[in-house]
């Protein structure tokens, strides 16, 4: 294979891990991908995520002198105090943070936020997460003159620039996907008056607009050609979708950290539940999202137990059918999201003399899990939003144990495109779409992977996921929380 005459790079700075994939631009095929880890806690500095960027650019396996273009996707809603200078003033609670749940439901209160921004605000909202700020840190809040996300945190030590794109903007609860403007008054409720009229916010950017140029400094971290311009970057999950290619027809779902359902739209939406975020995507249209906290995070705590590791634990679970011979699971282990239990904890139920073993237990958090995505599919078709094709992404999406639960809980055939690490591919197009001139949809049709695996649900097995007995339970659930 000749060597690539110019390089682009898509970063995927995640909970978990930075991963950094470099495609040639002119093919547009993946040629090398590194990743470096981060804590994985639900509050973290941001500074790691920049050491994680410099580990992962280094350990690319290609000629760093021939990229032309960088673009950074990342995890959404985690919220970054900068100071004066452009530095974090303390550690960053991210997505599945949910300490600002009571600031979550006092806003709700105060403002009609569905109307507002597409989206009800629970916990993993940065806006949530600034009141929570504002109320019990104030030596921190008074040396806080800019508030961002991870990704635009990143960007900014790229080129200089505080900006953002539509697609992460739309996870903060100050930002209108329907309007494209921030919402200083809703800034207000969270904070008062003052901080509102004073805090530096980012640009928002459009799909096709550059965030800046490589600063020189960066550009020395990096081992990077100075002043090649960066992408605006997006969501993982906006940008999960253009790494996939995902079209209107797509039902689009992820299993990570996070385990999270979302299709793209024309039109923007509003869901009264709150269960359905009215998100942005990152080709100038929407992302109607449902996200759970607890996904394949759930299987490996469980497998921990019984010391073993993620591979072993699906391959023991995809050897048992679904039911797990009675054992049933609610994965709550982080409290939860969807459905807004923040305060919940994990249960197994079912648990007999026969059943209590480490097979069926790593098979009831698998059914917990896709039971739980099934959950998310149903808010989105309460508002309509049906598909006629599943896609999974993410790490679990390789496993064929999850390919099959998903199918089997979700009722419908499942698709596995190609390619890795498709929020990082995602990125990548987007600056590729920037460098070459061309439009960014027609770019990301012309590189959708092949469909490498199709999974149809198994028809038998539909009992097996409880699903009637899970909501009655969710039901009883938010009766107590007073989520109800």
């Amino acid at each position: 294979m000749p060597e690539p005459e110019a390089l682009v790079l898509g970063v995927d700075s995640s909970t978990q891990s930075t991963k950094v994939l470099a495609m040639d631009l002119a093919s547009l095929e993946s040629v090398a991908i590194a990743r470096a880890p981060h804590s994985g806690l639900s509050t973290q500095d941001p500074r790691d995520w920049w050491s994680a960027l410099k580990m992962a650019v280094g350990d690319l396996a290609i000629d760093r002198s021939r990229v032309v273009g960088i673009s950074v996707a990342g995890q959404q809603h985690g919220f970054v105090q900068l100071n004066a200078a452009g530095e974090p003033v303390c550690p960053a609670p991210l997505w599945n943070n949910t300490d600002a749940a009571l600031d979550a439901d006092r806003l709700n209160r105060l403002a009609n936020f569905p109307e507002a921004v597409g989206s009800s605000l629970v916990a993993s909202f940065t806006i949530a997460k600034l009141a929570l700020a504002a109320r019990t840190s104030s030596a921190d809040f008074a040396r806080t003159a800019a508030i961002c996300l991870p990704h635009d945190y990143v960007t900014r030590k790229l080129t200089g620039q505080l900006t953002s794109d539509r697609s992460d903007a739309s996870g903060s609860g100050w930002w209108s996907p329907s309007s494209g403007s921030d919402r200083r008054d809703l800034i207000e409720l969270a904070t008062g008056a003052d901080f509102a009229e004073r805090v530096e916010l980012a640009t928002v950017l459009g799909s096709d607009q550059i965030a800046g140029t490589l600063l020189p400094e960066a550009a020395a971290d990096l081992g990077l050609p100075a002043d090649i311009p960066v992408g605006p970057g997006a969501g993982d999950n906006a940008a999960a979708a253009l790494g996939i290619g995902a079209t209107t027809t797509d039902l689009v779902i992820s299993l990570g950290t996070s385990g999270v359902v979302f299709a793209v739209s024309d039109s923007p939406t509003a869901d009264p539940s709150g269960e359905v975020c009215g998100f942005a995507d990152a080709s100038d249209r929407f992302l109607p999202l449902v996200c759970m906290i607890n996904c394949t995070r759930a299987v490996d705590t469980i497998a921990a137990v019984f010391n073993l590791g993620t591979a072993d634990a699906l391959e023991l679970a995809g050897r048992i059918d679904p039911g797990s011979e009675g054992l049933w699971m609610l994965p709550y282990f982080g409290g939860e999201r969807t459905p807004n239990l923040p305060r919940a904890t994990g249960h197994f139920y079912g648990m007999t003399q026969t059943n209590v073993r480490s097979d069926l237990m790593i098979r009831a958090a698998v059914d917990g899990v896709a039971a739980g995505l099934a959950y998310c599919r149903d808010a989105l078709m309460r508002l309509g939003i049906e598909r006629s094709t599943v896609t999974l992404v993410g790490g679990g999406s390789r496993h064929a144990t999850w390919q099959q639960a998903i199918a089997d809980a979700i009722e419908m055939p499942v698709t596995v495109r190609g390619g890795e690490e498709h929020c990082a591919r995602g990125a990548a197009l987007q600056i590729a779409a920037i460098v070459r001139g061309q439009s960014l949809l027609a770019l990301v049709r012309e590189a959708q992977p092949e469909t490498v695996a199709s999974i149809d649900p198994r028809s038998e097995f539909r009992a097996a996921f409880r699903a009637d007995e899970r909501n009655a339970l969710i039901a009883e659930l938010k009766q107590k929380s007073g989520s109800a």
